[in-house]
């Protein structure tokens, strides 16, 4: 029976050795397919399948992982391909990385837009999983992947790889993107006639882990003959980093009797190497501990996750009885999985010993009083308590509550964090003539939880009385602020608005005087008995002190108390606007040509103070002139500009032609403004006018001027 057992067991090893060297000679590691391509006429649907990808590291795929360069699609554990979101079919295509313990590949996934049942046909297959129906055209240029270590010893150049062609002599391989011509320059070149990848120098993953390069064919003249394929270069991690610790200071915290195994703190280093492999890969451990009473093992570290815990007894862990209350560990971080190889790190751990709470905070007196006067905030009274727990600890830090007696949230509370007095604060002022006394009910506890096995309670409670003092207040306006709308065309005193104030001392007798306070342009008086509000000025919308056609004024209510007590309300006039402004014409100079064939046409517009319908559209007119229709024109180009045409060739001098424009206000408003023409040389393309210095204007222009004058 023993031998059939001896010689079965050899038997059977050897079929299992021999069927795993078939499996291998059969199996190439990576991608079963390098490149697909993905037909699709239409837009993608949000979860809509694209197709799945084989990848195979002939070791049994141990923590395979896929990774994809286009967020907007990803990819299964399986390999399948989704789409994240609906998007246009405009999508040139994305790469897929797979990474398992044995092996590591990339594949290209290119999308097509194709109409018609061709793209039926796809979408079929690939539903069905189908992917053998993909058709993949033949490529006269192949750039395949390439796998290059860091920090590799010269000599330099290297040749690191091979584009691959069919094309036949006269042809020029040319490499471009980053690492060729683009910063990092010149860290990679092709031989042009071989299509050679060379490398010039020693490479740092941690810098950049991938290049994404473009190959092209070109003929000896330079024209473009295939091409340009995508070359990816991966750069394979070496274990040229140790690991760091970097979120430091570390200091960790534990309560006093804690049982064994709490958790204190966490410490994590990292390291840049590549995680998917072991040189990143980190394990933790206590190298010293000080002080080493009252045991040198006090605490263990997750040599995984860099856990601290506690691993002695809770009754070691006691405040009252250790010589210290602070802990130093050093705590190494080694890489490759903490193999004899691996790089270290190291950080210092600071674990502090925190007092539990066992004393609850108790209130000195069990009635504490305080007066304030109405209208009054800020502190009021401080309320002391006592705590036997170590100081400037969460078992010694008072927390107070108001747990009774403040419906309208006029007080709060806060914690002196010098003395843990309880500061008791009037958040909103108290009205005398709504409650003169306050009766609240204030508890006070620790920030930390009390230890539950102890048998009082773990909170007091005090009560404090509150007694206001009554205050002469302000009156009150009401609105405020008050808003009217007034023509500014209003007469001279006309009546604004009566202000109404009312004083909040209703258990005084009090009477209420009005006066002016800020009347930026002094319009407005006010009667200080009634307070009525009446014009002594002629409003103005234009005025410099109106914003928005709104005018603002201040105004005072002072009752007659002791000490007598001003209240200050706001007056808006919002000012509707009447057509009291004239237009005038801008710009009031315009250059000419002498000669009509050369520039003889200027633009002139019109700006009105007042507001539509009161300023624009407006209507532009020549002036009274003997004879000024037939040398000028003028012509409406929209509702707020004219064109003014010369007619006739004129002497070369400065001319005043007057220019009426009308607003269209009801009444409209006109008025007329002079235009100074300049009438200039000009000559190719230049204008001189300075031989235009003299004033020209007709006879009849100034016969008409001189009989004007004698007539006034």
């Amino acid at each position: 029976m023993e031998l059939k057992i001896q010689l079965t067991l050899p038997f059977l090893l050897v079929q299992v050795l021999l069927q795993v060297f078939a499996v291998n000679l059969d199996c190439t590691p990576g991608f079963q397919k390098k490149n697909y391509q993905v037909l699709q006429s239409s837009d993608f649907k949000k979860d809509q399948f694209i197709l799945k990808v084989l990848f195979d590291d002939c070791n049994g795929n141990e923590g395979l992982e896929f990774s994809i360069s286009n967020p907007d699609f990803r990819v299964e554990a399986d390999g399948s391909v989704f789409a994240v979101k609906e998007m246009a079919a405009r999508v040139p295509g994305f790469l897929i990385q797979a990474t398992s313990a044995h092996a590591q590949d990339l594949a290209e996934v290119r999308i097509v837009g194709e109409e018609g049942n061709r793209s039926s046909v796809l979408k079929e297959s690939l539903k069905t999983g189908n992917i053998s129906t993909l058709h993949r055209r033949k490529r006269a240029l192949i750039a395949p992947p390439i796998s290059f270590p860091e920090n590799q010893r010269g000599p330099f150049p290297k040749v690191i790889g091979r584009v691959i062609t069919d094309r036949q002599d006269g042809i020029k391989f040319q490499l471009h993107g980053k690492g060729v011509e683009e910063e990092p320059k010149g860290v990679f070149n092709i031989n042009d006639q071989s299509g050679e990848i060379i490398v010039t120098r020693s490479l740092d993953r941690e810098k950049m882990d991938l290049y994404i390069l473009q190959v092209e064919i070109t003929d000896s003249t330079g024209k473009l003959l295939e091409g340009p394929a995508t070359l990816y270069i991966t750069i394979i991690d070496q274990n040229d980093n140790k690991p760091l610790f970097r979120e430091g200071p570390y200091v960790g915290h534990v309560l006093e009797a804690s049982p064994t195994g709490t958790t204190v703190m966490r410490m994590t280093a990292l390291d840049a190497d590549d995680t998917n492999t072991d040189n990143a890969v980190l394990r933790y451990s206590i190298i010293k501990q000080t002080p080493e009473t009252p045991s040198p093992n006090m605490f263990y570290i997750d040599p995984e996750k860099g856990d601290i815990v506690t691993v002695v007894p809770p009754s070691i862990l006691d405040r009252e009885t250790l010589e210290v209350l602070k802990y130093e560990l050093i705590v190494q971080a080694k890489d490759m999985a903490g193999s004899d190889v691996g790089l270290t790190g190291t950080a210092t751990a600071t674990i502090i010993i925190d007092d539990k709470n066992d004393h609850p905070p108790v209130f000195t007196k069990s009635m504490f009083q305080a007066t304030v006067n109405e209208g009054f905030t800020g502190i009021i009274l401080n309320l002391t308590v006592e705590d036997n727990d170590d100081p400037a600890t969460g078992a010694w830090r008072a927390v107070y509550t108001i747990i009774n007696g403040n419906p309208d949230m006029n007080f709060k509370i806060e914690t002196n964090p010098k003395n843990n007095d309880g500061m008791l604060f009037v958040d909103k002022s108290l009205d005398y003539e709504r409650s003169a006394f306050h009766t609240l009910l204030i508890k006070v506890e620790n920030e930390d939880p009390i230890m539950p096995e102890i048998s009082y309670g773990s909170s007091s409670t005090t009560t404090v009385q509150v007694t206001v003092l009554d205050a002469n207040e302000p009156p009150v306006f009401n609105p405020d602020p008050t808003i009217v709308v007034k023509p500014e065309n209003i007469a001279i005193g006309s009546v604004i608005v009566t202000l109404n104030a009312t004083d909040q001392d209703i258990l005084q007798k009090q009477t209420i005087k009005f006066a002016q306070f800020q009347d930026p342009a002094g319009w407005l008086t006010i009667n200080p008995a009634n307070g009525t509000v009446t014009t002594k000025a002629a409003l103005d919308r234009e005025s410099p002190h109106v914003h928005n056609s709104q005018y603002t004024s201040l105004f005072l209510a002072i009752d007659n108390g002791v000490p007598v007590a001003t209240g200050t309300g706001t007056l808006i006039i919002t000012l509707l606007d009447v057509n009291d402004n004239p237009p005038s014409v801008f710009p009031t100079i315009a250059k000419f040509c002498e000669d009509t064939k050369d520039v003889n046409v200027a633009i002139l517009g019109a700006t009105d103070k007042d507001l539509h319908p009161n300023a624009d559209p407006f209507k532009f007119q020549l002036g009274k002139q003997p004879g000024i229709e037939k040398t000028w024109k003028i012509t409406q180009v929209n509702s707020t500009h004219a064109q003014l045409r010369l007619l006739q060739t004129l002497k070369r001098a400065n001319y005043i032609l007057p220019i009426v424009v009308t607003d269209g206000g009801d009444p409209p408003l006109t008025n007329s403004t002079d235009v100074l023409v300049q009438v200039c040389s000009c000559k190719k393309n230049k204008m001189d006018c300075s031989s235009a210095n003299s004033l020209h204007i007709s006879i009849t222009l100034l016969l008409i001027s001189i009989i004007t004058l004698f007539c006034l």
